[in-house]
């Protein structure tokens, strides 16, 4: 058997008028009477009866459960550690920005996100060769992240570590590792970037970049460059004493 199902439209209401008159009609009239009837029976309370109503205490916040906190980190404090921490781990003469006159400058620009083998070997290398680390900042942009990875990457090894951007702007460090030579009696001038520190002419260093120990760095150096051959035997044999 087939059953079929079928809607019918429904014949729209009409309203006419009449309906539209028994509405208003049907509606109740609301006098001033009744506003004022409702006002007496519903009526606002007067200050005086606020005044009467108990006033209970509120919250007692100070006896709430208290979070257990560690104390604050004093930044101040561990910027002031690590800065004389570096001063006195800075060997003499080899400070980015010191006078160049004295004698040959080596710096290993590095990164503190560099493979852990990597920047252990330098650091060692640095070390032993008496040359200079820089970062370009902060690591994860926290001094106590830097000084933590500073200090676990350094052991204990006296070898100078900066923080210093603009040093990565004056010598165009792109990439690193990068190792730049300062040679012997290099002239100092003073920088053009608003800072007080010392900067080489362009003649006066050389730079390398490329994922290579310090020792293979400063022979390319000799080899490639004789000016700097001279320089460059001199941290090579402080590195292999």
């Amino acid at each position: 058997m087939l059953l079929t199902l079928s809607a019918q439209a429904q014949p729209t209401p009409v309203i006419t008028d009449e309906d539209m008159a028994r509405a208003r009609r049907a509606q109740p009239t609301i006098t001033d009477q009744d506003i004022e009837r409702a006002r007496k029976a519903h009526g606002v309370p007067s200050a005086a009866d606020l005044e009467r109503v108990p006033n209970t205490a509120g919250p007692r916040i100070d006896v709430l459960p208290q979070p257990q906190t560690k104390a604050p980190v004093d930044l101040e404090a561990l910027s002031k550690a690590y800065a004389l921490q570096m001063k006195a781990a800075q060997p003499p003469g080899t400070g980015v920005g010191k006078d160049m006159s004295g004698g040959p400058i080596l710096m290993v620009f590095i990164s503190l996100s560099m493979p852990e083998a990597t920047l252990k070997r330098l650091v060692s290398q640095a070390a032993r060769a008496k040359a200079s680390l820089l970062i370009r900042g902060l690591l994860n942009g926290s001094l106590r992240d830097t000084v933590a990875r500073t200090q676990a990457l350094l052991a204990g090894q006296s070898v100078a570590f900066q923080i210093d951007p603009q040093a990565f702007e004056r010598y165009a460090i792109t990439q690193v590792p990068s190792f730049v030579l300062v040679r012997e009696g290099a002239d100092s001038t003073p920088c053009g970037d608003g800072d007080r520190g010392s900067c080489a002419p362009p003649n006066d260093y050389v730079r390398l970049a490329g994922d290579v120990s310090l020792d293979y760095a400063l022979g390319h150096i000799q080899h490639r460059t004789p000016r700097f051959s001279k320089d460059a035997g001199a941290f090579i044999q402080r590195l292999n004493g």
